[in-house]
């Protein structure tokens, strides 16, 4: 018998990880002398973008909240 209830989980390296692999690998080869700072760019560019949205949503939760219709107070 065979079992069907076993549960797979696959991960696998996003577009920015391939990115910097294939900057690295270039860099180290010597085909490219970008400063290692743009050679590891797409880890921290998609850093970046992270905490800005992160940001973004913050603030608009943070607007809602002030801006938002006031809470009617039954007694």
């Amino acid at each position: 018998m065979s079992n069907t209830n076993s549960s797979t989980s696959s991960g696998g390296i996003g577009f920015a990880g391939l990115l910097t692999i294939t900057f690295i690998v270039l860099k180290l080869c010597g085909v490219i002398s970008w400063s290692w700072l743009w050679v590891l760019s797409p880890i921290w560019i998609s850093f970046a973008l992270l905490i800005a949205i992160l940001l973004v949503f913050g603030l608009c939760v943070l607007l809602a909240g002030l801006f938002g219709k006031p809470k009617s107070h039954r007694r």
